[in-house]
């Protein structure tokens, strides 16, 4: 018996749906409002930027004469400021001929970062790797170690700034400030009344005052607790208030994605006989921080950027070094813009490696729950 077989004809290939016409009518001119506000800023720019060339690139001077600079006040940037003073505005008051030990010990703290967001590295070693690099910033920052000198000039820590003294107080303070967050969340969750209450009465107590405010007791006011003839160091101070102010508010966050988790999971989680810690280790807390990974990277951004308010209590990291370049130097001193630039830069720098990293972490994670 024979079957008759109709043909269908073929048919045009859909549109794809990655055409750049399409992504500006989607994000640019979707509806009026949005094309008026993309067409302002584009007459906008199209004004700003020739003129912002000219100041920046066309009529800038970038080499270090300050009697150029001055001549041009007005008309182009001067770059030869970072040139004069880049280091100090990188190293602080950290002793010229010993600048060496701060860029060394920084590049030793960045590759571990960059290496550490590599999940191939995510191993027991790397906590060790961690350790020893610890050990060597300190080691060639101070010049002494556990108080046993390592053949180098000592640096008392008053004399560390710079990009080394943020980068040092932002990594560690975000390092001892997570795990306590964690601890505190599961506290305020705790149906012990007294554990509950202690970080309630924590959490609360820290949020409802600046950083600067708690910056000045861990300086100023901690040291008269202690007992008498006993001063801790002032960066010792420092980095302690600073991982309590952020503990507190991350330790919120973490809260908030521990509340998206079902009632069920905990349920199942008992039905299978696990215990409290087994449960909020393989199958609660997992989930939790995956739900609220932007939150904890913005507070992260939130510390690294934080750190500029340390120069109240003499500390000068990026943002004070620049200060400390310019402000005693009456032939640069009208250049803070540029120096300012510059900064900004650096902190633009870090804090899109960081936000990118965290885009980077939500893409894998909602593919490992697609899966």
């Amino acid at each position: 018996m024979a079957v008759s077989l109709n043909h269908i004809a073929p048919r045009t290939p859909p549109v794809s749906h990655t055409s750049w016409r399409l992504w500006l009518r989607q994000n640019l001119f979707a509806n009026r409002t949005s094309s008026v506000t993309t067409l302002t800023l584009l007459v906008l720019g199209l004004w700003l930027l020739p003129q912002l060339w000219s100041w920046a690139v066309w009529h800038a001077q970038f080499k270090p004469d300050a009697d150029a600079c001055q001549s041009i006040r007005g008309i182009g940037a001067c770059w030869g400021v970072v040139s004069e003073k880049y280091r100090i505005i990188i190293f602080g008051r950290y002793p010229f001929a010993e600048q060496w030990r701060p860029l060394l010990a920084c590049g030793l703290l960045v590759s571990l970062l960059v290496v550490s967001c590599m999940r191939a590295f995510w191993r027991i070693g790397l906590l060790w790797a961690w350790l020893a690099v610890w050990l060597a910033f300190f080691g060639l920052m101070g010049g002494r170690l556990f108080g046993v000198s390592l053949g180098l000039s000592p640096v008392p820590t008053d004399q560390w700034g710079g990009l080394p003294l943020t980068l040092m107080l932002s990594s560690l303070s975000i390092a001892l400030a997570f795990p306590l967050a964690v601890l505190v969340a599961l506290g305020r969750r705790s149906d012990l009344p007294a554990i509950k209450t202690i970080c309630v009465t924590y959490v609360e107590l820290v949020r409802g005052v600046p950083l600067i405010s708690v910056l000045f007791m861990a300086s100023f006011m901690f040291p008269l607790l202690m007992p008498a003839g006993t001063t801790p160091d002032v960066l010792l101070r420092v980095l302690v208030g600073i991982t309590l102010f952020s503990a507190a508010y991350t330790a919120e966050i973490v809260r908030g994605g521990l509340q998206a988790i079902p009632r069920g999971q905990y349920e199942a989680a008992a039905s299978l006989g696990l215990g409290y810690w087994k449960t909020q280790r393989i199958i609660i807390l997992p989930q939790a921080l995956a739900h609220v990974v932007p939150g904890i990277m913005n507070n992260f951004i939130a510390i690294f950027k934080d750190t500029s308010l340390v120069t109240i209590v003499s500390l000068y990291e990026l943002s004070g070094a620049l200060g400390l370049a310019l402000n005693g130097d009456p032939l640069w001193r009208p250049f803070k813009i540029e120096g300012y630039l510059f900064i900004t830069l650096i902190y633009f720098a870090f804090c899109f490696a960081m936000s990118r990293y965290s885009l980077w972490v939500e893409h894998r994670l909602q593919r490992s729950q697609a899966r």
